[in-house]
């Protein structure tokens, strides 16, 4: 168990809901980034995905610019970037960029996953794979770019060269647990959907944890989906969106945009029981606030993280507001609890 105040972000997918434009999705994501600081919320992530009708937060770095201008004080950042999509340099000089605009408000999460499918990533940059796997020595590429010390360089990021933006290591597996502890990094797992090797995840990270000049001891965020409402039925009801998308994830289904909810049916709640929507949806929290309170103490009890980002994928953006805002004030009331 943690006994410090658990901070308490966002992750956003910038979801296209059914009858909405992409259009419409930026600015539901803008108008969601200014509550989400109205409610005190640390930091607000967005993902990088591609080829994916339903998701429009593909040009990840220029979105967080766009929200970053809307708000004021939150952090912005990526959730990830997918860095083998990336040259390091163009990443330090778009991320180096956005921090001398917005100063200590951006993060850079960076991930090793390409975000969408092989033939995608393969158009994206043809030498993927070789990225993939010299992800470490490409992490400590972007580090050297933002270094003050890498002005006698001959290949330099001039804008991120002593700017401050906090580097970030996302994972769903065991690797990542190493490679953040190794570089002293702070850890970010996506327990929202890689549920399987959470636990393993964070013993690893904070056995092998070795301090930095950016981090002196572990710092972890897991993600986790919740759907919080005035009752039970209310956040069922909202949930069943996210419960079909999940079923179009695992069975390759593109979906054009999220489908608007429905009641929960006996069908929905036998999906929702299907080994692999249930593995998948491990820690996925629906219902009322006392429910959902108490559920997610739990979590946290057992897995001690310091910060919980949340995500929140469904087709009214009232909903979606209210959820989050059940959700600050639920951590808030177990912060005060300790």
């Amino acid at each position: 168990m943690n006994d410090k105040p658990i901070a308490y972000s966002i992750l956003d997918l910038a979801v296209v809901t059914k009858g909405s434009s992409i259009n419409d999705t930026i600015k539901n994501t803008v108008s969601l980034a200014q509550k989400a600081e109205e409610f005190g919320y640390t930091r607000y992530w967005l993902a990088e995905h591609h080829n994916m009708p339903a998701i429009a937060s593909t040009a990840t770095a220029i979105l967080i610019g766009h929200v970053a201008q809307a708000t004021t004080t939150l952090k912005l950042g990526s959730g990830g970037i997918m860095l083998p999509n990336h040259s390091p340099l163009i990443v330090a000089e778009q991320f180096g960029t956005l921090g001398t605009m917005y100063p200590n408000r951006i993060d850079l999460g960076i991930g090793r996953a390409p975000g969408t499918d092989q033939e995608t990533a393969r158009a994206i940059r043809s030498d993927f794979m070789d990225a993939a796997h010299s992800f470490p020595e490409e992490i400590e590429k972007i580090q050297k770019y933002f270094s003050i010390n890498n002005q006698n360089a001959k290949v330099r990021a001039p804008v991120a060269e002593g700017v401050s933006v906090p580097i970030f290591i996302l994972g769903s597996s065991t690797d990542s647990a190493h490679l953040a502890a190794r570089k002293g990094l702070p850890y970010a797992f996506a327990s929202h959907f890689a549920t399987a090797q959470l636990f393993p995840a964070l013993e690893i990270y904070r056995k092998e944890f070795m301090p930095s000049p950016e981090l002196e001891k572990p710092y972890i965020l897991a993600g986790i989906n919740i759907f919080v409402a005035d009752t039970d039925q209310e956040a069922e009801r909202m949930a069943t969106s996210f419960i079909k998308m999940i079923v179009s994830l695992l069975t390759g289904a593109k979906r054009e945009a999220l489908d608007e909810a429905c009641d929960m049916t006996p069908e929905l709640r036998e999906t929702l029981e299907h080994p692999a929507v249930k593995q998948m949806t491990l820690y996925t929290f629906i219902g009322s606030k006392s429910k959902v309170k108490n559920e997610l103490k739990d979590f946290l009890d057992k897995t001690g993280v310091d910060e919980l980002i949340v995500t929140t994928n469904c087709h009214n953006q009232k909903s979606r507001i209210k959820s989050y805002q059940l959700v600050a004030e639920i951590i808030n009331e177990l912060n005060d609890d300790k």
